[in-house]
């Protein structure tokens, strides 16, 4: 197995870690201290259907996992009790805080034991849907990682409505029972953008240098649910015509990439990852990378029973969707799937976009190596995949200083993009100029490139990856290191 997973798994992670700034453990600040909340990490059952019950590792013995509304701002104490047999992490994805509380081992986030506790403390930021999730490796253990049912939605109180609404839902998508297969070929007419040619004779270039001219493994999955429930097999979504519903969807799958419609009703996108776009527009499907999210206002005045679900129809029919309802209305759900759909982060930008200029602009190539590693893809950038022996590749980054990260992606592979513990501001996506879209997840299409801004002004080290959990486990991931003094 790759160096990241058995390394986790061994006390010898300590070492591997000292090269990065020492981080005092947070716990021994809070131990006289009252816990807010608390997370347990066990083996649990999920009724997805009466006839479909899953063993997975959970949060408090449920999925999603509890949903936590913080306060912009208030210092929250959490606990986290491990009652599994190996070590865990749990992330809190999306929020500006120090790395020893973050939940990343790359970053120096101490382990939660095995049958073990740890007491956090860090003070909720930004607003808005954020969540949380375990950061562990998985590589070819499909009972580890996001492979299991280890997500939860976050919810930090805003102190500006993000419009005007009746009711919130929150919806998170996630699929269960997965097994290996080889190969298979995304879907690449998800993204607007044309691929970039050199781009793909860069991805030839490397499949004709393949050991192995075969596809390496990939992950599928038998059984797809919202908020733990399969189509059908849930309590719909009751709502009133007129009423005004802000959806906050969380797509919490390993390696997926989700769509979701609601036949003869739109979206009006308010919110990506949390934060409020420039321009709302209205949209006949969302598109969610793997932890992407996305917070939409529908109108309901289109009465009926419905199926708000993936256009995937293997998919939704193995579970990926919810049943709307409207008052006084029986009868089969009905679907009906939307014209072809183009999603384009740049709509939701600003009408004249005028990008900060960066100070430094750090470029990076995505490769993929089929098969490279027994059987699995490896994915390098600038030709080097992550090692935790040496922690690189690593870039240094000055505080206070804007960075331009510009990524060429030279394969045929949908990214979706995570950097940690900062937000970044969109600035070229599909060949197209943007601005003021700030996310932590940005998709990148197949063969395409992608550009977007973070500013470096929260010290520690700092982990960009893909999403995808069985690229990080095999290479994708690099960590920023700021300079010290």
């Amino acid at each position: 197995m790759i160096d990241r997973r058995s390394l986790l798994k061994q006390a010898g992670l300590v070492a591997a870690i000292g090269t990065l700034p020492r981080l005092a453990p947070a716990a021994s600040d809070v131990a006289a201290e009252k816990a807010d909340y608390t997370l347990r990490i066990a083996t649990g059952l999920v009724e997805l259907a009466p006839d479909h019950i899953v063993s997975t590792t959970l949060y408090n013995g449920q999925f999603p996992g509890p949903l936590l509304r913080f306060k912009q701002g208030q210092r929250v104490v959490v606990d986290i009790h491990n009652d599994t047999d190996t070590p865990e992490l749990v992330h809190w994805h999306g929020q500006m805080i120090p790395a020893d509380v973050d939940g990343a081992a790359e970053e120096g986030s101490p382990l939660v034991p095995a049958h073990g506790m740890r007491r956090i403390a860090f003070v909720p930021k930004p607003s808005g849907l954020r969540f949380y999730h375990t950061h562990v490796a998985a590589g070819d253990d499909l009972n580890r990682g996001t492979y299991t049912g280890q997500a939860g939605p976050v919810y930090i109180e805003p102190a500006a409505n993000p419009g005007a609404y009746d009711r919130e839902v929150f919806l998170v998508l996630k699929e269960f029972a997965p097994t290996f297969s080889r190969g298979g070929d995304m879907d690449m007419d998800v993204l607007a953008g044309a691929p970039v040619k050199a781009l793909q004779q860069m991805g030839a270039a490397a499949d004709a240098a393949a050991a192995e001219k075969t596809k390496g493994f990939e992950v599928g999955y038998d059984l797809f649910a919202i908020n733990g429930r399969m189509l059908g097999r849930g309590e719909p979504i009751r709502v009133k015509p007129g009423e005004r519903v802000l959806f906050h969807v969380l797509n919490a799958s390993a390696t997926e990439i989700r769509s979701l419609a609601l036949p003869g009703h739109v979206f009006r996108v308010v919110a990506l990852d949390g934060n409020p776009v420039p321009t709302q527009a209205d949209v006949p499907v969302l598109w969610l990378g793997t932890a992407e999210r996305i917070s939409a206002l529908v109108e309901m005045n289109h009465p009926g029973v419905w199926v708000m679900g993936d256009l995937a129809d293997d998919d939704r029919g193995h579970g990926m969707g919810i049943v709307v309802e409207y008052a006084g209305r029986k009868g089969k759900p009905q679907w009906t799937k939307p014209k072809p759909f183009h999603w384009d982060y740049t709509r939701f930008g600003s009408a004249n976009p005028a990008p900060a200029a960066p100070d430094e602009t750090i470029e990076m190539t995505i490769v993929k190596h089929n098969a490279a590693l027994h059987g699995f893809n490896q994915w390098t950038l600038n030709g080097e995949a992550f090692s935790m022996e040496t922690m690189k590749p690593r870039y240094t980054v000055h505080a206070g200083r804007r960075y331009r990260l510009k990524l060429r992606n030279a394969s045929d592979d949908i990214h979706p993009l995570h950097l940690h513990r900062h937000s970044f501001e969109l600035t070229r996506m599909g060949g197209k100029p943007t601005a003021g879209v700030v996310k932590d997840v940005v998709m990148l299409g197949g063969f395409q490139e992608a550009e977007f801004d973070f500013v470096a002004d929260n010290p520690g080290p700092t982990l960009f990856h893909c999403h995808q959990q069985l690229h990080m486990d095999f290479g994708f991931m690099a960590l920023f290191e700021y300079a010290q003094g």
